[in-house]
């Protein structure tokens, strides 16, 4: 597995093979299987997205399903803009055009047709849009809110797989909200709750943010084409969160 903590080269990042399908089945292939991997991270931010617009919870997953399977049944990554650099800015852009096509509503069939890139009944979508996701005038900015949560919430999930894997899953669960700002234990508690000393629990906690810095960026890497565009998805990621 690769190693997320060493820099990368940007030809490598999924939303980069996207970009640089060529016509070939083999490129076209690698293309598909880096944007099906994309995409997983997205329903959710789409859904709401969705949502908000005014549709119905149960036309919002079927124009949600219908798009990613359109998306990743034709090739949709095709009329990607190498220059637009962001997979969320192409993502969210082409949802609000097929939502803006009647023709392509029309032709939706029941959950996106024959394929289920989304399993509805196992995510039960409208039960975390109404406990999370306040209905906003300003349905981009909830996308983006939604997008940087889940992007925080996959880089929790991994880095706690990773202290799990390493005996500290303890550990992990009692530090965690050193990196979410919703500490709930003083660091004498948590130094009492993990036999440790308050010297150790301080190092233990500068190395989980630093590991969880890595691991984010890696995150946010798949997603565009280069340096620039990475440092400023990790800005506004934070700008996202502080808006309200």
């Amino acid at each position: 597995m690769e190693d997320p903590s060493v820099p990368r080269e940007f030809a490598t990042t999924h939303w980069s093979l996207v970009l640089a399908a060529k016509p070939d089945d083999a490129s076209r292939t690698r293309a598909r299987q880096a944007l099906e991997e994309l995409c997983k991270a997205y329903w959710y931010p789409l859904y709401a997205f969705v949502r908000n617009r005014g549709y119905s919870p149960d036309d919002a997953q079927d124009l949600t399903q219908a798009f990613f399977a359109r998306i990743i049944e034709t090739g949709g990554f095709v009329s990607a803009d190498p220059e637009q650099g962001r997979f969320r800015s192409y993502l969210l852009g082409a949802m609000k055009h097929f939502l803006a096509n009647e023709w392509h509503r029309r032709q939706t069939q029941k959950r996106g047709g024959h394929v289920r890139f989304i399993e509805w009944d196992a995510l039960d979508p409208e039960a975390r849009y109404a406990g999370t996701s306040k209905p906003s005038d300003d349905p981009e900015h909830l996308f983006d809110r939604e997008w940087a949560l889940e992007t925080i919430a996959g880089t929790l999930q991994a880095l706690r797989g990773e202290m799990v894997k390493a005996g500290k899953g303890a550990q992990f669960d009692a530090l965690k909200g050193s990196l979410t700002g919703e500490e709930e234990l003083t660091r004498e508690e948590i130094a009492t709750r993990l036999d440790m000393s308050e010297g150790a629990v301080k190092v233990a906690v500068h190395r989980l943010r630093h590991r969880y810095r890595k691991l984010l960026r890696a995150a946010i890497a798949e997603t565009v084409s280069d340096d620039a565009d990475l440092d400023d998805e990790m800005r506004y990621l934070v700008a996202v969160l502080r808006k309200r």
